[in-house]
């Protein structure tokens, strides 16, 4: 590590302590330069989110451009950022907590709620349940009044992660899956009509899922982990009258990114919302950024300072 000037607040900034800075796979990407913002603007401190103190002691979380656009981010003793990135937390809030559940957390409450239009009572599945973002929407739709959960998870680990989560069912998901066996063993897991999936993952996932889906049911796709492209019919969508909707944070205000982090951190406050993630110190960043991009981590980690 280097050491890099303090930075000093501008007009409509606030200078924050850092505590705790996730790495996340934008991170990853825009620190490589195979993000679609290109090649950043170097030297730099990577890091698009973190949480710390204001200089009066109050907890916040923030969000930087760090990679995106010149400027420092994250990962270092002390950052200035725009007023309007920073949002104020729980006095009782585990600030490595909220760190590991961060935007993904914000995505998966925002997915299920703004986008899918969760409502209670509805049966959700959840693709890609071993990750940060399946690990809090199946945590998240409970909360918000799911009758049942079902996770789907490549590893027997992340299974039974999704289970102890509140899943009612971990399906599994295997390299050689075709369509038809997964949407067989999706079926087979289902209690009822299957009302809303959440997909980060796509490709043979999501066409397996909507095979399942009740007629007018929703998927919410917010990422393509498992493939860019997904194998599904015309006559799928039609037949069941489905919808599929595209989700991105990029589309959130800045007053419904406060809304759902506040959601976030308070369920996280009250031990209803928790993440697996590895906690890291700073010093030993170049670790914990290798086990994150070797993905042998145990869950996200997170820098503390």
């Amino acid at each position: 590590m280097r050491s890099r000037p303090v930075p000093i607040a501008g007009p409509g900034q606030v200078p924050i302590a850092v505590v705790a800075a996730p790495i996340t796979p934008l991170d990853l990407l825009c620190a490589s330069g195979s993000s679609y913002f290109g090649v950043p603007a170097l030297p730099y401190v990577p890091g698009v989110q973190g949480v710390g103190h204001r200089p009066d002691g109050t907890p916040v979380w923030f969000a930087t451009s760090a990679g995106m656009r010149p400027g420092d981010g994250s990962m270092a003793g002390a950052v200035a950022v725009p007023e309007v990135d920073v949002v104020p937390l729980p006095g009782n809030v585990p600030l490595t907590a909220v760190a590991a559940l961060g935007l993904s957390a914000v995505a998966a409450h925002s997915a299920l709620t703004r986008t899918g239009s969760l409502v209670e009572g509805e049966q959700v599945l959840v693709l890609g349940g071993g990750g940060v973002v399946g690990q809090s929407a199946i945590q998240l739709a409970r909360l918000a009044g799911a009758r049942r959960v079902i996770a789907v998870a490549r590893s027997a680990v992340a299974r039974d992660r999704a289970l102890e989560l509140g899943a009612a069912a971990a399906v599994p998901l295997d390299a050689d899956d075709d369509v038809p066996t997964l949407a067989a063993r999706l079926r087979a897991a289902t209690d009822g009509p299957l009302d809303l999936v959440l997909d980060p993952v796509f490709g043979v996932p999501a066409a397996a899922a909507l095979r399942v889906l009740r007629p007018g049911g929703r998927l919410v796709n917010l990422g393509g982990s498992a493939a860019p492209t997904a194998p599904f019919d015309s006559a799928t969508l039609r037949a069941g009258s489905l919808r599929i909707l595209g989700y991105t944070n990029n589309a959130l205000t800045v007053a419904e990114r406060a809304e759902s982090l506040t959601v976030v951190a308070e369920h996280a406050a009250a031990g209803r919302l928790a993440v697996a993630h590895e906690v890291v110190p700073l010093e030993q960043v170049r670790e914990g950024w290798e086990r994150q991009a070797a993905g042998v981590a145990g869950g996200r980690v997170v820098l503390t300072v």
